[in-house]
C-alpha cells in the first residue's frame, strides 16, 4: 500500500477565503427554488385553517373554480391517492403531515385545500373565495393545560429521565440551595426563503426544485408516499435561503407535488410568511424548574433540571431542553426529567440548537443565581464547577478548551474587576450597566455521507457530493477541503453539489454538515491521490519510482517525495504516461461508534454580554458581545466567525425579542408576520466579537472538525439575561424579557 501523507495546514483549508457563492447572491444570479419556471407551469396556493381544532364543514369550491384563471381546486375529495398515509411514520426520521387526508383540523394554519391557477393572483383570489365554514371545538394552547404525561423519548430517542448520583443526599449536603422556574415561548424559524416547491411529473419520474436540508431523507419519504423508486425523484436545491431545521423534513411542499399530479402540469407552490407559522414545525415552549445545591466553598452538590414542554395532539417531538445539564458542570448528583402536554398546535421540531438553546438559557441563569447565593463572581463559580469529564456519563472529553475560552473571552471583554453587586455601574448618560456571562456548548455530531473525487489529465480536479448550502458557506468550505485533499489550488477544483443525483452528503443539520460531508470529501480526495501515487511509484519513468516505503505528499498539482522535495511528478505527467484521462476516488464518512463510546464530544465557548438599562423607562439595549469558542479544526475562519455572529445574534433575539403570541380562544398565532414577530435588526446589535480559540481534537472525526452553527445561541441568551440582573437587580425568569418586568 502506497503511503500518502496528509497535509493538515495548507493554502486552502484553514484560510479565510471569501465565499464562492457571494457574487452570485449579491448580483441576483443565485437560483433559488421559486426562481424556476418550467414551460406550462401553474401556481398553487394553500387555503389554511382559521381554527385550531374541529372540522371543515363546507368549502365553496364552485365559487373558486368559477374565478377567472383558476384551473382546479384540490380538496380531500379529489386529492390524488397516496401509497402511504400521511400519518404513517414507518419511514425513519419522519413526521406526520397534513395532506388533505380528511376534513379534520388539528391546528390553526393547517392546509385545508389547494387552489391551482394560471397566475399567483388568480390562485390567491380563488383560495379566498372558498369561504370555509367550520365546526370548531375548544382548544388548549398553553403549558397550563391539563393532561401532562411522561413521554417515551425526547429529542431523537433520548430517555425522558436520566440521573447520576444521589439527588436527595446531594441536596441535603448543600449549605446553599436555589429553586427557580424559567419559561421560554413558542418560536418560529422564519428563514428568509419560505418553504416551496416547483414540481413536474413525467410518468412516475418526479423532478423537484425545492429547498431541503437532506436529499436522501426527502427522496426516501416521497418515494414511500407516492409508491415510486427513490432514484426516480430528482431534486435540485443548490441554494437555501435559511433552514434552521425547518427544511430538514418534508412538509406542505408535498401538496404542490400532489397538485402537479392532479393537473398533469408543472406546479409551483410557495408558502406565504403567515403560512410558515404552523405546518413547518417550531420551537416548543418550555417551563423549566432547576434545583441547585452548593457547599460552602461553592462546589455544586446537586443539579436537578425538570422540563415541562408541549407537542401536538397528533405527533411526538419533545424539546430536549435538559440536555445541557448533562455535560457542563461537575456535580456528584445530576438528574433530568420531562413531562409533556398535547396541544392544538402544529408539531414542534428541530429549530437551531434544539433543546440546548432553551435549556442552556435556564441553566445559565440558574448558575448565575447560585453564584449570587454563594457570594461568588459568576465566572469564578463556573470555574469552581468546571467539568473535567462529562458529568452525566463520566466519559472524558475528546477535547475541551473551555478554560481557554473563559480566559480569552474575559480578557478581551475586560471582565476583571466586575463588581459583584447589581446596580453598581452606570455609563456617562446615567444608564445602568450590567455584565453577564454564559457558557456555550453543543454536541459534536456526525452523520453519514459519500463523495466522489476525480483528478483529470489537465491537472485539474472535480469533487462531487450532494451537499446543502443554507447560507453558512458550505460551498466554500467544502471546496477548500476538496482542494486540500487533492493537493490543488482551490481555483483548479470544480466542486459540484446541490443535486440529489450526486453522492449523498447526508443532512445539513446538527452543526454536523462540514464534519460529515467534509470527511467524505477528504476521504475521496485521498483515495484519488493514492491511486495516482500507485501509478507514479510503479512507473520507472517517474521521478518517484520505487519510493513505496518513503511515501509521497500531494502539493501544488504534484506528488512530492516525503523525504526529498526535489523528487516530484505532476498529476498531468503521471496520467499522460499512463494513458489515462483521469483517476477517481470514492469516500465515505460516518460516526465512529467506538470513539463515541469512549469520549464525550462537544464544542464549547463562553459569551460575555454588556447591557444598558434606562433606570426610569426600563429601556434596554445590548451594547457589547464577546464570544470565545473552541470547535476543533477551523476550515475557514471568516465563515466560522460569520456563523458565531449569527448564533450570538439569535441568542440576543431569544433573550429579548422572539415570541409567538397565541390567541387562547382560537389557537391562532396573532403575530404571524415579521412586523409583529420581532427579530433583531442591525440597530439592535452594536459591538459583537467572536474569538476563535485553538483546539485540536484527534477523536471527533478524520478532519478534527466540530460544528459551529448553533453553539453561539447557547451561551448568548443566558449572558444577556445575567447582564440584565447585574444592571438592574431584577432577576427575569420569563423570556423574552419585557420592559414591564424591569419596571417592578
Amino acid at each position: 500500500m502506497v503511503e500518502v501523507h496528509r497535509l493538515r495546514h495548507g493554502s486552502n483549508a484553514g484560510q479565510p477565503i471569501t465565499r464562492r457563492d457571494g457574487l452570485l447572491k449579491v448580483t441576483g444570479m443565485a437560483r433559488y427554488a421559486a426562481d424556476n419556471h418550467p414551460p406550462g407551469m401553474l401556481h398553487a396556493v394553500i387555503a389554511a385553517a382559521r381554527i385550531a381544532r374541529g372540522r371543515v364543514a363546507a368549502l365553496d369550491v364552485a365559487a373558486a373554480r368559477a374565478h377567472p384563471g383558476v384551473v382546479q381546486v384540490m380538496t380531500p375529495g379529489n386529492r390524488p391517492a397516496l401509497a402511504l398515509h400521511p400519518d404513517d411514520k414507518s419511514v425513519p426520521f419522519s413526521f406526520r403531515m397534513d395532506l388533505l387526508q380528511d376534513d379534520r383540523v388539528r391546528y390553526a394554519g393547517q392546509p385545508i385545500a389547494v387552489v391551482i391557477a394560471e397566475t399567483l393572483e388568480a390562485a390567491t383570489e380563488g383560495a379566498a373565495l372558498l369561504a370555509p365554514r367550520y365546526e370548531a371545538e375548544a382548544v388548549e394552547v398553553t403549558l397550563d393545560a391539563p393532561g401532562a404525561f411522561v413521554p417515551e423519548a425526547v429529542g431523537v430517542g433520548a430517555p425522558p429521565e436520566e440521573h447520576h448520583g444521589d439527588m436527595a443526599a446531594g441536596l441535603a449536603a448543600a449549605t446553599r440551595r436555589i429553586e427557580a422556574t424559567y419559561e421560554t415561548p413558542m418560536q418560529f424559524h422564519n428563514a428568509m426563503e419560505p418553504h416551496g416547491v416547483v414540481a413536474a411529473w413525467d410518468g412516475d419520474a418526479l423532478s423537484l426544485d425545492m429547498p431541503t436540508q437532506g436529499f436522501a431523507l426527502t427522496q426516501m419519504r416521497l418515494a414511500a408516499m407516492f409508491g415510486i423508486p427513490a432514484e426516480g425523484i430528482h431534486i435540485r436545491s443548490p441554494f437555501l435561503g435559511g433552514g434552521f431545521g425547518s427544511k430538514l423534513l418534508t412538509g406542505p411542499q408535498v401538496l404542490g407535488i400532489l397538485a402537479a399530479r392532479l393537473v398533469g402540469q408543472p406546479v409551483k407552490l410557495v408558502l406565504t410568511r403567515a403560512q410558515m407559522y404552523g405546518p413547518v414545525t417550531h420551537r416548543a415552549p418550555t417551563r423549566q424548574t432547576l434545583r441547585l445545591g452548593a457547599a460552602a466553598d461553592g462546589a455544586l452538590t446537586a443539579l436537578h433540571h425538570h422540563v415541562r414542554t408541549a407537542t401536538s395532539r397528533f405527533d411526538d417531538f419533545i424539546e430536549p431542553a435538559a440536555g445541557a445539564s448533562h455535560t457542563l458542570y461537575a456535580a456528584p448528583a445530576i438528574a433530568t426529567s420531562y413531562e409533556a402536554l398535547r396541544l392544538d398546535t402544529g408539531t414542534p421540531g428541530f429549530m437551531r440548537a434544539p433543546g440546548e438553546a432553551s435549556g442552556s438559557l435556564a441553566l445559565e441563569v440558574a448558575m448565575d443565581e447560585m453564584a449570587q447565593a454563594c457570594g461568588m463572581d459568576p465566572l469564578d463559580f463556573r470555574l469552581r464547577n468546571y467539568a473535567e469529564v462529562e458529568p452525566i456519563s463520566g466519559k472524558p472529553f475528546s477535547s475541551k478548551a473551555l478554560r481557554d475560552c473563559y480566559a480569552e473571552g474575559a480578557a478581551r471583554f475586560g471582565w476583571a474587576g466586575r463588581p459583584l453587586a447589581p446596580r453598581s455601574m452606570r455609563d456617562a448618560e446615567g444608564r445602568l450597566v450590567g455584565w453577564g456571562i454564559g457558557t456555550a456548548t453543543f454536541p459534536a455530531m456526525m452523520f453519514q455521507a459519500e463523495a466522489r473525487a476525480e483528478i483529470r489529465r489537465d491537472g485539474t480536479g472535480l469533487v462531487e457530493t450532494g451537499a446543502h448550502d443554507m447560507g453558512q458557506g458550505a460551498w466554500t468550505a467544502f471546496a477548500q477541503i476538496a482542494a486540500e485533499s487533492l493537493g490543488l489550488d482551490i481555483g483548479q477544483v470544480e466542486f459540484r453539489s446541490g443535486r440529489s443525483d450526486l453522492p449523498s452528503a447526508g443532512i445539513a443539520g446538527g452543526s454536523a454538515h462540514t464534519a460529515t460531508a467534509g470527511s467524505a470529501i477528504q476521504a475521496a480526495g485521498e483515495q484519488a491521490i493514492a491511486r495516482l501515487a500507485e501509478l507514479a511509484l510503479a512507473d520507472p519513468r517517474s521521478p518517484l519510482f520505487g519510493a513505496d516505503n518513503i511515501g509521497v505528499v500531494a502539493r501544488g498539482g504534484r506528488l512530492v517525495r516525503w523525504d526529498d522535495e526535489s523528487r516530484r511528478d505532476s498529476f498531468a505527467d503521471i496520467l499522460d504516461r499512463a494513458g489515462l484521462e483521469s483517476v477517481e476516488g470514492r469516500g465515505n464518512a460516518s460516526a465512529d461508534a467506538e470513539a463515541a463510546s469512549r469520549y464525550a464530544m462537544h464544542s464549547h465557548g463562553a459569551v460575555f454580554a454588556e447591557v444598558t438599562v434606562d433606570p426610569d423607562l426600563g429601556q434596554l439595549r445590548v451594547t457589547r458581545l464577546v464570544g470565545a469558542f473552541a470547535a476543533g479544526r477551523i476550515i475557514n475562519p471568516r465563515l466560522v466567525k460569520s456563523q458565531y455572529y449569527g448564533g450570538m445574534i439569535w441568542g440576543v433575539s431569544f433573550a429579548l425579542h422572539e415570541r409567538a403570541a397565541l390567541d387562547h380562544r382560537s389557537g391562532r398565532v396573532m403575530n404571524a408576520d415579521l412586523g409583529e414577530y420581532h427579530v433583531p435588526v442591525n440597530a439592535d446589535i452594536p459591538s459583537i466579537e467572536a474569538i476563535l480559540v485553538e483546539e485540536e481534537d484527534p477523536h471527533v472525526n478524520a478532519l478534527g472538525v466540530k460544528g459551529v452553527g448553533e453553539i453561539g445561541i447557547t451561551g448568548t441568551a443566558g449572558a444577556v439575561a445575567n447582564a440584565i440582573w447585574h444592571a438592574t437587580g431584577v432577576r427575569v425568569r420569563r423570556f423574552p424579557v419585557a420592559i414591564e418586568a424591569l419596571m417592578g
